[in-house]
């Protein structure tokens, strides 16, 4: 008997999928376990494997096509069976009889009707695009009021607190109305968009949401700066950037101007005022040619006092927001120890010379500080409010530099893996946080956190800890430095190691007694094994 497969829910906060890729055609027999499809959710691709056995008799969504969660994907069957009647009854089929079981879709997220919406009106909603997004900031608009947008085109650029991804429009219309300007932010669910016919009135549109539940109200829209912007009905205006001797034209302008990164660095080392500049590649971006070409008075114009104000990305608020919450709530102090690493080097090289995987001195710091939990657990905590947890578990985050702020991938059981898995593990994370390409199963669940700015030259510095572990470890560089060896004025490799603790969980000789332990991993790292 025929059997419906429907778009299954591989999130928490996932309310539809597209299809990636099919990896069966109609006609073709499918065994259950054989992957069918590949969906991207809103979190990463992710493939999808057949529950049951069967021929692959309808496929519901073509390759690109987004559907809910629920919705009808496929068919599987007998060969050549009638499945006609199943076709016309699978939007209203009860859940109970679906081949695929899963969770209802969220309510607050799933896509609102209203009988006040006019007859092929569509509102365009915030989406939920990760696990922590309460609001998200509209990068770019891809399509202007009035222009035609297809199911599946490609709509806006949406900055959550975790990455910038695309945003492609569910349904066909014309785009009659857009919420916010480029650089605003709304909490999620707001409406982003409003698509029609064309020929609808948007002011008597607006008028009429105001009155239902599906408006958004004027104060959760978030401007790029101080003032106060009434949501446009055309292509979004540019807020206000000050720049004293500049044209009055160019007063009102607050957008960020489009330009290679390469034409941004070769304008300020030029002193050349990129608003002076025409560009001239696709949509106006200024690129290296139109620099080179430029004849302004570059030295007259990088006299010119200036600055521009640019709205905080969705991750930089986030970051602000739970690190404040994490200096304000948790009362931190700091120890400090410096560490001869001349053996672990040396040991580092022997490794290095053996094997193809290079491991880092952040490969072993890791594995050192896993074990050095090990033998003082107390550090291996959590502030519950009324309780305090002590994990069992050692899973080390390390704190990696992406370009709009920080991401923490985790190393889960460090303290069971060898040098080489770490080293394979943390190349491997760090380029996928890099990449924007990190999943939730990769940064959450951390208990203890390793920050390395050693790589810059910092000698040493402070963290904040990252709630609701206890404790983080802020690493410097090493240093040659002149050290006393019996007696004797020798050259040595220091490193200094800053132990942020949180003093309701961690008391102070705790702290320390964990750092002499970590102390003597790094400067005899044969006797973590002991």
């Amino acid at each position: 008997m025929a059997e419906i497969v429907r778009m299954p829910k591989l999130s928490d906060t996932m309310t539809e999928g597209v299809i990636a890729k099919w990896h069966k055609k109609t006609g073709d027999t499918v065994k259950s376990g054989e992957l069918l499809a590949e969906i991207e959710t809103d979190k990463a691709t992710m493939e999808f494997e057949s529950f049951q056995d069967g021929v692959l008799l309808h496929i519901g969504v073509p390759e690109k096509g987004r559907v809910p969660v629920d919705a009808l994907i496929a068919i599987l069957g007998q060969k050549d069976e009638d499945i006609k009647a199943l076709l016309q009854n699978s939007d209203t089929m009860p859940a109970k009889e679906m081949s695929v079981q899963q969770s209802e879709p969220s309510k607050d997220l799933a896509p609102q009707k209203s009988t006040d919406l006019p007859e092929g009106v569509e509102l365009v909603r915030m989406p939920k695009l990760s696990d922590t997004m309460t609001e998200g900031t509209l990068s770019k608009w891809y399509k202007k009021p009035g222009e035609t947008v297809k199911s599946g085109d490609l709509l806006a650029d949406i900055q959550t607190d975790k990455a910038t991804m695309e945003f492609e429009s569910f349904q066909d219309g014309v785009l009659i109305y857009q919420g916010i300007q480029e650089g605003q932010s709304i909490p999620v669910n707001g409406i982003l968009a409003i698509l029609g016919k064309g020929h609808e009135s948007v002011e008597a549109l607006l008028a009429s949401l105001e009155n239902t539940s599906l408006s958004v109200k004027p104060e959760s829209v978030k401007p790029s700066n101080t003032t106060q912007h009434t949501p446009a009905l055309t292509s979004p205006q540019p807020a206000s950037t000050h720049d004293k001797g500049v044209t009055s034209a160019v007063q009102n302008t607050s957008v960020r101007i489009k330009a290679s990164p390469l034409a941004r660095a070769m304008a300020k080392e030029r002193g050349i005022n990129l608003f002076q500049v025409k560009g001239s590649a696709a949509g106006g971006r200024i690129v290296k040619s139109d620099i080179d070409t430029y004849k302004g008075h570059s030295a007259e114009i990088s006299r010119v006092e200036s600055h521009t104000d640019e709205p905080l990305s969705s991750m930089r608020r986030t970051i602000a927001r739970r690190l404040l919450e994490s200096k304000n709530g948790a009362p931190h102090y700091y120890l400090t120890m410096e560490v001869d690493m001349e053996a672990s080097m040396a040991a580092r090289s022997s490794i290095n010379a053996l094997q193809e995987t290079k491991i880092s001195i952040n490969d072993m710091l890791i594995k050192a500080v896993s074990m050095a939990i090990r033998k003082h657990p107390k550090v291996n905590v959590s502030w519950m409010g009324e309780s305090m947890r002590y994990y069992q578990h050692i899973h080390i985050g390390m704190a990696v530099a992406v370009e709009d702020g920080l991401l923490v991938p985790v190393i889960r059981f460090a303290d069971t893996k060898s040098y080489t898995e770490i080293a394979q593990e943390s190349k491997l994370l760090g380029k996928k946080a890099k990449d924007k390409k990190l999943q939730p199963n990769d940064w959450e669940g951390n208990t203890f956190t390793i920050s390395n700015l050693g790589m810059f030259g910092i000698h040493s510095f402070t963290s904040i800890i990252n709630s609701p572990e206890s404790c983080i470890l802020s690493v410097g560089a090493i240093r040659e430095v002149p050290v006393v060896k019996n007696g004797q004025i020798v050259p040595g490799q220091r490193l200094h190691l800053t132990l942020a603790c949180d003093h309701r969980t961690v008391d102070g000789a705790t702290g320390a007694a964990f750092l002499q332990t970590l102390k003597q991993f790094v400067e005899q790292p044969l006797t973590m094994f002991i």
